[in-house]
């Protein structure tokens, strides 16, 4: 499939250059195209393209506004904000309210097709994501292969823990526990409540009621500073090497995006208090997937 692309600016001159840059490249298909917000509001749910190209400042309805109606509306696609603004505030703003990237005005070609092409690496590895989780759903359970046929949980978890850069961290431990566990049980479709999968795993070397309460409190926290460490090793890749391999592959599977350029964001800044926005049930299962992947390949 290719990736479908709809634009929304009030600017003539910039839906055309947009527009020739998509056809040019080759990094995606134009969806359509709307001269303000309101138009762009109907035509996108109506579409339902992949990404919204889409300019902050529009007379009828700017771009931040567009987005937050988009988003209560159900839409789930991507968007990439144009500005001429550099207010840091409104830029925040913006990617709080769900914006990926930014192109900046004037429209810079290469500036055009780095922010694409980043999008369209994201998008294929969300599909890649969801391929996983519907051929699970289908199954229903998924087979922890021999050690003869393939890897075991714990080899192909320490590979994934190596590439986050937490392989030291304490929580990895207990991951590697948490993978055991749900891999044994066939947690595939259904994933259990965190607490429940902690209390699960503690209670396999715990003997009193008490006991595993405590301990599956210090495994929560301990996984939470782990998986804290690896969006600040991921974020940290990304502003030194934005191409590099492990930043492209893991940072928009275990992370949403957003919050990994807000991150990004925020060391640049040095904000030294910001420990980053991380959804530890995502990353957990997500972490599930790639190891039944690597076990059987």
């Amino acid at each position: 499939m290719t990736l479908s692309i709809m634009i929304v600016d009030d600017d003539l001159v910039s839906r055309n250059m947009l527009q020739d840059i998509i056809e040019a490249c080759g990094m995606g298909e134009l969806a359509g195209m709307a001269e303000g917000g309101i138009e762009g509001t109907r035509m996108i749910l109506d579409l339902r393209p992949d990404v919204v190209l889409i300019d902050l400042l529009m007379p009828d309805q700017d771009g931040i506004e567009t987005v937050v109606k988009l988003k209560k509306s159900g839409y789930t696609g991507k968007f990439i904000m144009i500005s001429q603004v550099e207010n840091k505030d409104m830029v925040g703003a913006a990617y709080q309210k769900g914006i990926e990237f930014f192109i900046h005005k004037p429209i810079n070609r290469v500036e055009v097709e780095h922010v694409l092409s980043k999008i369209n690496e994201q998008w294929k590895y969300e599909r890649y994501v969801l391929e996983i989780r519907q051929s699970m759903a289908k199954l229903n359970m998924v087979e922890p292969p021999s050690p003869s046929k393939g890897r075991t949980v714990r080899e192909a978890a320490r590979m994934i823990l190596m590439d986050l850069g937490i392989i030291g961290e304490s929580g990895s431990k207990d991951i590697i526990a948490l993978m055991e566990y749900a891999i044994e049980q066939k947690r595939a479709a259904e994933w259990p409540p965190l607490k429940e999968l902690y209390e699960a795993v503690a209670r396999t070397y715990k003997l009193t009621s008490k006991e595993v309460e405590k301990e599956s409190k210090a495994m929560e926290q301990r996984i939470r500073r782990t998986v804290i460490s690896a969006l600040n090793n991921m974020a940290s890749i990304g502003l030194t090497d934005y191409s590099n391999y492990k930043f492209e592959h893991y940072a928009p599977l275990y992370f949403d995006f957003q919050d990994v350029r807000m991150k990004m964001r925020a060391m640049e800044e040095e904000q030294i208090g910001d420990k980053g926005k991380i959804n530890i049930k995502k990353f957990l299962h997500v972490f599930y997937m790639e190891t039944v992947e690597k076990m059987n390949h």
